[in-house]
């Protein structure tokens, strides 16, 4: 029962030692929060509309917590069993624990392995995640240019289920813009690898092909009409925009959607096909517009509502 004892109070004690400063740290650092809570708050009085990428935004603070918690635990876990393990052989003697090494090792390598592909793939999402935010940084403040031509710009729009990334109202027309961040080869092909060729039907890369984010383009503008034609009891027409920043576009066709790069969105407002709209239906479908975008509470209001 002594050797027990002992046994268990050595194991207690590197726990307590492996977990005692890290818990500490957290005390202290939501300590921290919470008074600074209590002493400031927010001089914004309503909630804030969402700016370009807000939902990219908010996965990649995920994401990159979720990367900070894996490699810690991929720090710490190994280093834990093998405290444990001495510790038994202290107490033990290491000729009765040797047995037991095999099992520790292929716990510790087992989670290694798993812990490592985790990254792995935190980290490749991390990389889609910033080439997609970049992109859709880039394309907002082209389109936040409109507004000095007298148009209403909205970014990371909710819809049904899925996000429309910008949608521009304007007396020309209504303009629901998807953004695509393709990233380029690294073959020093120069502005031949960065060409995509849209023949009104499909964009063909230097190395493959697609039509899918065309047709998720119309989808998301077909759904905005739809929406705002119920919601203002008048008939209108988004026009589908696909924006690819960084590419050069060369049009070979012409269909129901227009293609353009990232520069070329200054002049968004003169592309042919949309409906234009009267000075009462850009106020209408503005008003309509702002309601599910401005759905940012400013961040000390939202952490004394989480507190």
């Amino acid at each position: 029962m002594d050797a027990l004892a002992a046994q268990i109070s050595v194991v207690v004690g590197v726990l307590a030692v492996c977990f005692l400063g890290p818990a500490l740290a957290l005390y202290f650092m939501l300590r921290r929060k919470r008074q600074a809570r209590r002493r400031r708050r927010s001089p914004i009085g309503k909630d804030l509309l969402r700016g370009p990428g807000h939902s990219l935004r908010e996965q990649l603070e995920l994401a990159g917590v979720d990367l900070s918690f894996d490699l810690a635990l991929l720090m710490v876990v190994p280093l834990l069993m093998l405290s444990v393990f001495l510790a038994q052989a202290h107490v033990l003697g290491l000729p009765r624990v040797m047995h037991l090494s095999p099992i520790y090792a292929a716990f510790a390598l087992a989670f290694i392995g798993w812990a490592v592909r985790k990254l792995w793939k935190t980290g490749t999402q991390l990389d889609n995640l910033r080439a997609g935010y970049d992109a859709e940084l880039a394309v907002g403040q082209e389109l936040d240019q409109l507004m000095r031509r007298g148009a209403f710009v909205f970014h990371d729009v909710p819809a049904d289920k899925f996000n429309i990334d910008h949608v521009v109202v304007a007396g020309q027309g209504l303009f629901s813009v998807e953004i695509k961040g393709f990233t380029k080869p690294k073959r020093g092909g120069g502005k031949a690898d960065a060409t995509v060729v849209f023949d009104g039907q499909v964009l063909k890369f230097s190395t493959w092909a697609t039509k899918e984010p065309l047709e998720q383009a119309e989808r998301q503008a077909a759904w905005l009409g739809k929406w705002l034609s119920s919601a203002i009891g008048a008939s209108v027409a988004a026009l589908p925009v696909l924006a690819l920043p960084g590419w050069f576009v060369d049009r070979t066709g012409r269909g129901a959607i227009r293609v353009f790069n990232g520069k070329e969105l200054a002049g968004l407002l003169d592309a042919r096909g949309a409906q234009s709209l009267s000075a009462e239906q850009v106020q209408q479908i503005a008003h309509q517009m702002e309601q599910p975008c401005r759905t940012v509470a400013p961040r000390y209001n939202d952490e004394a509502k989480a507190s």
